[in-house]
């Protein structure tokens, strides 16, 4: 059999799955996204009006200003944790097999759900909540601090805590294939730490930096229940504003605002592509 045909036997299966589980939806949620909706029906028909709403509506740019808000922060606090733990492990723990278990301790939250870890937050910042009866206790504060829950920072930190991990894999990985010579070399040559860290190291780390922004940044904008649990309904981001729509049974208008929020995410992930070519590292 020749070799392309084999190959074109192989790549079929996989083209199909493709097509049947990702583009067919993903073309359904466009065609909808078109249709006009009552308060009991959904009409499919051609309109326009979906995006003529969203766009001529202040709610919706508010909106994507608060998630591109809890993207970008949460993005630099996952980066923060997220190589520092990662050069840690890379760097300054020489054992392979304590390595293995280090890192696998880093997975230990991910054996519970999403919820289960983002709830396990609320007894701690509550009003009466472990952090305000310590801080009362030692004197530092006099009465409880009411923005440690049901708030931007609330959400923002249960961000940071069910997404870090996301971010340390990669560039750990990253991290492992640099070629230790280049880093004597550097220390030969009489460069400090931070010379090599600013210079050999993160340059070489960048494509898992672009890995595990992408997997963050993606994962923040399109998560909804973190953001209503944890600020306490009283933000919201795109995730949610779906989700409020497909509870009132406005399957078109959250159609449409899933379709922005596609095309958005693809914008935000073309222009990191630009930066960095990940395909070496795929």
């Amino acid at each position: 059999m020749p070799k392309s045909l084999k190959s074109l036997l192989m790549v079929s299966p996989l083209a199909a799955v493709m097509l049947v589980f990702l583009v067919l939806p993903i073309l359904m949620i466009v065609v909808v996204s078109f249709w006009r909706a009552t308060e009991f029906s959904v009409i499919p028909a051609f309109s326009f009006e979906n995006y003529e709403f969203l766009f001529g509506s202040p709610v919706t740019y508010k909106v994507f200003l608060n998630t591109f808000k809890y993207a970008l922060i949460t993005w630099v606090f996952t980066l923060a944790i997220g190589f520092t733990v990662a050069y840690f492990l890379a760097f300054h723990v020489r054992s392979q097999n304590m390595q293995i278990v280090l890192f696998l301790l880093c997975t230990i939250p991910f054996w519970t759900s999403n919820i289960i870890r983002m709830i396990s937050w609320i007894p701690f910042l509550g009003r009466n909540g472990i952090a305000n009866s310590t801080l009362l206790s030692m004197g530092v504060i006099d009465q409880p601090v009411e923005w440690l829950l049901f708030s931007d920072f609330a959400v923002i930190l249960a961000f940071v805590h069910l997404y870090t991990l996301f971010m340390v894999v990669p560039i750990f990985n990253t991290m492992m294939r640099i070629d230790r010579s280049l880093i004597v070399a550097a220390r030969d040559a009489g460069a400090s730490g931070p010379q090599i860290l600013w210079n050999v190291i993160v340059p070489l780390t960048k494509p898992g930096i672009m890995i595990g922004t992408i997997f963050v940044v993606t994962l923040v904008m399109g998560d909804f229940i973190t953001v209503r649990i944890m600020s306490g309904s009283q933000s919201a981001n795109v995730g949610r504003l779906i989700s409020n729509d497909i509870a009132l049974l406005q399957y078109p208008s959250a159609a449409a605002t899933a379709v922005i929020l596609l095309v958005t995410v693809l914008m935000v992930i073309g222009i990191l592509l630009r930066f960095v070519d990940i395909r070496k590292e795929l």
